[in-house]
This record gives structure tokens, C-alpha cells and sequence, in this order.
């Protein structure tokens, strides 16, 4: 029987990205979207791990299942590591991707293109009810802000983060191209070994 993992998310997007970098590692696990009546939960951690965990523990105490969740965002150099956790709510809004987006540009304004330098994070969490087993893995994509947005796919900042070494921004890539490099994706596939040691 294939063992069953609930995703601490709302986002469809991050749903897509998650299932499709576990199946590319070869982990047979069915990952289940969060329930509708699953509690919101308020990310009060002041790092990207303590988020996840925060998470991950609420949609496991709700559905008694095994939960992974994610908590990630963009560290800017020039603004001191910021928005950082509060990347979702840059612009005061949860999920305002374009305003986010906006708003970041604005700030980076007169920002030389050698000082753009910038950091994808990802923290991701597995909590275990039945052991009470928590781990926590990280990622991160070094890279630099654009100075316009460019491309379609991905989500987020993803029109304005140019990773090291290349000249795309990670909205122009291919879901591969951007697994093979993302911070979400090396944070997972550390993870993967530990959910498969955890659960199969």
C-alpha cells in the first residue's frame, strides 16, 4: 500500500511542484492536498524552518496523517534578507503575486546590477504523529533580482529571480529546468530519503 503524506498547502501551484519533484526522485508516496476545514495557521516563526514546522505539525495534529509543509521566500541582499518570511505579504496582502512583485521592483529601483544579489529559500518539515518524529531540510538558490519581470511559468517571484550563471529568470524555464535548480526542489530531495526512511 502507498503511503499517504498530507501538504500543508492551499497553493495549487506548490501542490503540482511538490507531487512532480517527489515523483522525479522515485519516492512512491501519494501526497494529499490539505483538507478545507484545516485550520489557517499563523506563521509567527521568525525563520523559514520554524514556519514549516509550525505547519506541518497543525495539518498533522488535523488529520493524523503524516504532513510535510514548506515555508519559502526571497532574501534580497540590498533590503538586509528581506521580505524573507513575509515574502507571501510583501505588499500587505497574502499572495498579491503581481503587487509583491511591484512593489520589490520599486524598492530596487536605483539598485546597481551588481548589488541585486538575491537568495531563493526553502525550508521543508515532515511530522510523524504516530512517532512524533520532526525533521527539517533546507535549500537555497543563489541568483539576482532582474530588473523587469520576464516569463510566465512558475509563480511568485519567479519573473524577476535570474539564478546564478544564468541568463533566464526562473519564470522562463521549463518546470524541469527549474526543479533541477530550485531551492524547493534541493530541499525536497533531501527530504525524500527521509520520508522514505519515515513511511515506506
Amino acid at each position: 500500500m502507498t503511503p499517504s503524506v498530507v501538504l500543508a498547502t492551499r497553493n495549487a501551484h506548490k501542490l503540482d511542484e511538490v507531487r512532480r519533484i517527489l515523483a522525479d526522485v522515485g519516492i512512491a508516496i501519494e501526497i494529499v492536498p490539505l483538507p478545507d476545514d484545516a485550520p489557517d495557521v499563523v506563521e509567527s516563526g521568525s525563520t523559514f524552518g520554524a514556519n514549516a514546522v509550525l505547519k506541518a505539525r497543525s495539518a498533522a495534529a488535523h488529520t493524523g496523517m503524516p504532513a510535510i509543509a514548506d515555508d519559502s521566500g526571497l532574501c534580497v541582499d540590498a533590503l538586509n534578507g528581506m521580505p524573507g518570511v513575509l515574502s507571501a505579504r510583501w505588499c500587505g496582502r497574502h499572495g498579491d503575486d503581481q503587487a509583491n512583485v511591484n512593489l520589490l521592483l520599486a524598492q530596487m529601483m536605483d539598485i546597481a546590477p551588481l548589488r541585486r544579489g538575491a537568495q531563493f529559500v526553502c525550508a521543508v518539515a515532515l511530522v510523524v504523529p504516530d512517532t512524533g518524529s520532526e525533521q527539517l531540510v533546507e535549500g537555497v538558490m543563489e541568483g539576482r533580482i532582474a530588473e523587469q519581470p520576464r516569463g510566465s511559468n512558475g509563480f511568485g517571484y519567479d519573473p524577476i529571480f535570474v539564478p546564478d550563471r544564468m541568463s533566464e529568470t526562473t519564470a522562463q524555464m521549463s518546470a524541469d529546468q527549474k526543479d533541477a535548480l530550485s531551492h524547493r526542489g534541493q530541499a525536497l530531495r533531501s527530504m525524500a530519503s527521509l520520508i522514505a526512511a519515515e513511511l515506506t
